[in-house]
């Protein structure tokens, strides 16, 4: 079969969905990814076998000449492939990619890794984004999110009917990509994420600030994309005064989380954004470590209270670097322990074979009605 893949980000295809693209090359299935040009991740794509069609993609643009325009891409490769079946993730590939396959009749799946910004505020661009849903999502027979929440909110705005609504528990993590590693001697906490300060990145700092006066020895690490097209972007100026105050690390930018994650005693997510699920999240966990990251949708999932690790309060640091304090006190067999039963829940619950067979379902139950 001929499956298609669409993102904002080549990065995001790569990093978060190779592993799917993977399966299905070697399920003798042709694998085509859309995605905007990339000089670094474009060719890793392809790499894995798949065929790569570079698209514009406005991020956060609201031109709707850009947006026809866009809309006129996925139409042109999807009427040229003839896709068995489509995959649209993000916004703007889930409502034009949707309209596309929608107007050509060909099966497509919009899967909704988070609600963001957008169900966040009530203005203008909001109802626009959720009018274009619905009409986008309307011939979908299925409608996926990555938690409950976020369905329940697309069903009650009457976006989508009940019937579509259906949980992909998480996007697959390949648990046995990462190792355990336990061998620190400093006491440090990693917070992965794009530099947003709706990601709980202040909160990160300010706590940060608070315990490096008690405990001068430990790090307070960020790593993840600065300066990104984003209206809640945190800029290179904040960064670098940060820095300056000799409270926290920034490591910048990396396309293999691994190292940085094996360094860490505990990851930390104190994200008060509409989550799916956080994947910074699920690397650190499937690499044995505790977590920490607010009682918050997305967030709260991937999380058992005191066992896996802490769940704080929203926009409160000093409720943050309380749990912080917890790790640093705590016994490094507990820490170990904590962290394993993390691997375990991941493994069970978001492991990529059960992700996988949520795909081999739709894939079949569509193919088989043409």
């Amino acid at each position: 079969m001929k499956l298609i893949f669409a993102g904002n980000t080549a990065w995001s295809m790569y990093n978060f969905r190779r592993f799917v693209f993977q399966h299905f090359i070697k399920q003798g299935h042709e694998v085509i990814v859309l995605a905007p040009h990339d000089n670094e991740y474009q060719p890793l794509i392809m790499s894995l076998g798949c065929k790569f069609y570079p698209i514009q993609i406005e991020g956060k643009g609201r031109n709707p000449f850009k947006d026809i325009h866009t809309i006129l891409q996925f139409r042109k490769i999807l009427k040229k492939e003839k896709p068995d079946c489509c995959f649209f993730y993000t916004i703007k590939p889930n409502i034009y990619g949707s309209l596309a396959a929608a107007s050509l009749h060909i099966p497509y799946i919009p899967i909704t890794t988070g609600l963001g910004y957008i169900f966040l505020t009530d203005n203008l661009i909001s109802k626009i984004a959720q009018t274009l849903y619905k009409i986008a999502f309307k011939k979908a027979p299925q409608v996926w999110f990555l938690n409950e929440e976020d369905a329940k909110t697309f069903v009650s705005r009457k976006l989508i009917r009940k019937k579509q609504a259906r949980i992909l528990k998480g996007e697959g993590i390949n648990v046995d990509y990462f190792e355990v590693h336990n061998e620190y001697t400093e006491t440090s906490f990693l917070l992965v994420a794009r530099m947003l300060w709706d990601k709980g990145v202040g909160e990160f700092v300010e706590a940060a600030t608070k315990l490096k006066k008690k405990y001068p020895e430990v790090k307070f690490q960020l790593l993840g994309f600065l300066g990104v097209n984003n209206p809640n972007a945190i800029s290179q100026e904040q960064m670098d005064q940060w820095i300056k105050e000799g409270n926290i690390e920034y490591l910048g930018a990396t396309n293999d989380v691994r190292p940085f994650l094996y360094q860490s005693s505990c990851v930390v997510l104190p994200s008060f954004y509409r989550e799916g699920i956080p994947f910074s999240l699920m690397e650190g966990a499937a690499a044995g470590k505790p977590l920490i990251a607010t009682n918050n949708i997305g967030c709260k999932e991937v999380i058992t209270q005191d066992e896996t690790g802490f769940l704080v309060k929203k926009r409160d640091a000093e409720d943050l670097a309380k749990a912080m304090e917890k790790i640093i006190l705590m016994p490094k067999e507990k820490r170990i322990d904590m962290g394993l039963k993390g691997r375990q829940k991941i493994q069970k619950e978001f492991g990529l074979p059960i992700i996988i067979e949520q795909y081999n379902q739709i894939i079949y139950n569509l193919t088989k009605l043409k």
